[in-house]
């Protein structure tokens, strides 16, 4: 078991980070957090304008930066952008203050979760198939890297994978207790 401050999502684009975390930090009675929004927030501008603007290499400074401010915290779900497991720092970040919970999900699956989304720069070309499945093959190892559990959630909705989801971390992730709490039971 690993007896992390915080719990950590990743995965590809479609797995339900997002959604299956809202619902996992109500459940745990933690905050929740979606690295990409909060990004949005620092920097008062959109995920594809940041592309726009400073490229992926510049994102992925802000995404280093935001991730590493976030991992200080302490009682947080954090649902982490796709490729935020391609800089080691992170990486490395992420097993020393999270369980990790790698969502994985179908290359199908992700077609038609994402059919209507067009706010993902990476998937702004034509052929989203092959963006994902080449996504898929560079970054499913690094998830692997830093799964403490790995969940499938390709056949479940987000409240049933939620539902699933808080009996496995239940089982497998000594949470420590938040500090307020600590106080008011000492």
């Amino acid at each position: 078991m690993n007896p992390a401050p915080n719990l950590v999502l990743v995965g590809p684009m479609g797995a339900g980070k997002s959604s299956i975390g809202r619902r996992l930090a109500g459940r745990f009675g933690l905050d929740f957090v979606d690295a990409d929004r909060e990004i949005e927030a620092r920097t008062g501008a959109s995920i594809p304008t940041i592309f726009e603007c400073e490229g992926e290499a510049g994102f992925r400074a802000r995404e280093a930066a935001t991730l590493a401010d976030l991992l200080q915290r302490e009682g947080v779900v954090i649902a982490t952008g796709g490729g935020a497991v391609l800089d080691a720092g992170n990486r490395g970040r992420m097993r020393e203050r999270g369980f990790v919970v790698h969502l994985q999900v179908s290359l199908a699956r992700q077609l038609d979760r994402l059919a209507r989304d067009r706010s993902r720069p990476l998937l702004a070309g034509d052929d989203r198939e092959q963006v994902l499945r080449r996504l898929t093959e560079q970054r499913a190892p690094l998830y692997a890297e830093v799964a403490d559990l790995c969940f499938d959630t390709d056949t479940l909705f987000p409240p049933q994978a939620a539902a699933q989801l808080t009996r496995l971390l239940e089982a497998q992730w000594t949470r420590p207790p938040r500090a307020g709490l600590q106080e008011r039971i000492a």
